[in-house]
């Protein structure tokens, strides 16, 4: 589009400056003025239907909201108006200019200069065409009286004192008898026409005409009557050049009152040639100026486009599309600094994907060790709100912790009211630690809890969380040690078994050697009754003390630890 315009204009210029010269030269305006004006309206034509074309497509790119299309409106409008108003204001003065001018140039004082002019010319090529005759009715006189053979020399001699420069004796038939001319270089003088012979055989005949090649010269013709031939007539040619001086003026009169009466004629077309010229220049102007807005309003526009684009693609989220550069100009350099924040906002933007990426992994690692931790964990912000938890805290407390997030975490006791202990101890210690010398305190206790299931016993620990933001919030631990505290009284008292066991069983055997003892030193003193009660005490003696170690090496056995059972284990699956 942009070449087919500038060439459009390119051309116009040309056919408009061959219009100017064909509407100011009259003999090329009849050859060549129609078909420049044609092809003229021609090019109007198109250039005309270029802007039509370039209207419709900017009135579909206003109606679909393309950025920078009223812009361009807007910019053609201005540009259109700084061309048009002052080339209608230029073709208003021209052409008035034009009809004052042809009118003043046929003034009636003009005309009558030119008529004088002419008139005098005229007048001064009569009085030396006159002023030949008379000299050639002198010399044909002189030679009607003389015989034939002294014609040449009588012609030479009267031609020279009469200062003319050719001179030629000739028969009615054009025949030449003796010529006579001043002029060395001339072979052969101009012979009249035939029919001038014919008017001259009665008469002097004088014409003022050019010679080819010559100039303006005054012909006289004058006839010859001699008395040695009776009856027959000779012709007397005289040639008088003009002066060029009067020659070239009296031309120069007579072009300019034939132009001039020629222009006369032709008024009222020269004005309407001029005005018709003016228009088309007018039009072809506007078209061209017209043509050029859209190109400049393009220019100053695309720009403009480009960085939209580029706005909507930034915030859409795309920073890697770069914006063409256009020139060193003001616009060209804002497209550059837009790369450029483009180009930092591309790497701010993969810094901060970058470390997002980098805080997910850490989050996700950490909510992978809090879901595979033994204790219980709650995140709690500063306005106490529940944040964080894992699902070891809500089996712990058995309750589903989900309803709670993002909500107030004393709300938990509300609808539990065996974990009001709980949380009002957190509570207590999350309003202790505001201060900031307390800030570093940690809660570290026991809490025992009566759940649906039965008795808990929980080891709380908490503590606040340091932050640079003044959001602090808080981190609460809690382990559910009811099984272990019991394995820890089990093995209490299995140590108090073991060792009771040890202190009951010492005793035993001498207790059981004494009784034996006493039944061998006294079987044999006492008499049969009394040995046999000695017998039965002993025995009842020896078996109970049999009975107790039996009892004690079951308590002892009791509180050992049981034996190990080795199997072979995959370590790899117990880490998993």
């Amino acid at each position: 589009m942009r070449y087919i315009v500038f060439v459009s204009v390119a051309l116009g210029l040309v056919l408009l400056y061959l219009l100017s010269l064909a509407s100011a030269n009259t003999a090329t305006s009849t050859d060549y003025y129609k078909i420049l004006l044609y092809l003229n309206i021609g090019l109007a034509g198109v250039l005309l239907v270029l802007i039509a074309i370039q209207l419709w497509h900017l009135y579909k790119k206003i109606k679909t909201g393309v950025v920078g299309s009223r812009l361009t409106l807007r910019l053609l409008g201005t540009f259109a108006l700084m061309a048009i108003i002052p080339g209608l204001i230029v073709y208003l003065v021209s052409v008035n200019f034009l009809t004052r001018s042809i009118e003043s140039w046929f003034n009636v004082k003009v005309e009558s200069a030119l008529d004088g002019g002419l008139s005098l010319g005229q007048r001064a090529l009569d009085i030396m065409l006159q002023d030949v005759e008379e000299k050639a009715e002198n010399m044909a006189t002189s030679l009607a009286f003389l015989p034939s053979r002294s014609h040449y020399t009588l012609l030479n001699d009267l031609r020279e004192k009469s200062g003319i420069q050719d001179a030629v004796l000739l028969t009615p038939q054009g025949r030449i008898i003796s010529v006579s001319s001043s002029d060395a270089s001339s072979f052969l003088p101009e012979l009249p026409s035939i029919p001038q012979l014919r008017q001259a055989q009665s008469r002097i005949y004088g014409k003022i005409e050019p010679i080819p090649n010559k100039g303006l010269y005054l012909r006289v013709l004058a006839p010859v009557n001699s008395q040695e031939l009776a009856g027959e007539v000779r012709i007397l040619q005289l040639l008088q050049p003009v002066p060029k001086s009067l020659s070239n003026t009296a031309e120069a009169v007579q072009d300019v009152y034939r132009d001039y009466q020629e222009l006369s004629y032709s008024r009222n077309a020269l004005k309407d040639v001029f005005a018709l010229t003016l228009t088309l220049v007018l039009m072809l102007a506007m078209l061209s100026a017209l043509a050029i807005a859209f190109l400049l309003s393009r220019r100053i526009t695309q720009p403009l486009t480009v960085l939209a684009e580029g706005t909507r693609a930034i915030a859409s989220g795309d920073y890697s599309s770069m914006l063409p550069e256009h020139g060193k100009d003001e616009l060209g350099i804002l497209v550059k600094s837009f790369n450029s924040m483009t180009r930092q906002l591309n790497d701010a933007t993969k810094a901060t994907e970058r470390s997002r990426a980098r805080v997910e992994a850490a989050r996700s690692y950490l909510e992978t060790i809090l879901a595979h931790l033994s204790s219980g964990v709650l995140a709690i912000n500063e306005k106490g709100e529940l944040r964080t938890y894992n699902l070891t805290a809500s089996t712990i407390l058995g309750l589903n912790l989900a309803q709670f997030e993002n909500q107030q975490f004393t709300k938990i006791s509300d609808n539990h009211t065996f974990l009001a202990e709980f949380i009002s101890i957190v509570k207590a210690h999350f309003e202790l630690t505001k201060t900031e010398n307390l800030a570093k305190t940690e809660l570290s206790r026991q809490i025992e809890i009566v759940n649906p299931q039965g008795r808990q016993l929980l080891l709380v620990k908490a503590t606040r969380l340091p932050s640079d933001t003044g959001d602090n919030g808080f981190v609460v631990v809690f382990d559910d040690v009811t099984t272990m505290v019991q394995a820890q009284r089990d093995a209490a008292w299995g140590e108090v078994a073991r060792r009771l066991a040890h202190e009951i069983k010492n005793p035993l055997t001498p207790i059981q050697l004494s009784a034996e003892r006493l039944q061998h030193k006294l079987s044999t003193k006492l008499n049969t009754t009394d040995a046999n009660m000695l017998q039965r005490a002993t025995d009842t003696i020896v078996n109970q003390v049999s009975a107790m170690k039996t009892m004690v090496n079951e308590f002892s056995e009791y509180a050992r630890a049981p034996s190990a059972h080795l199997t072979r284990l995959n370590i790899n699956q117990l880490i998993r």
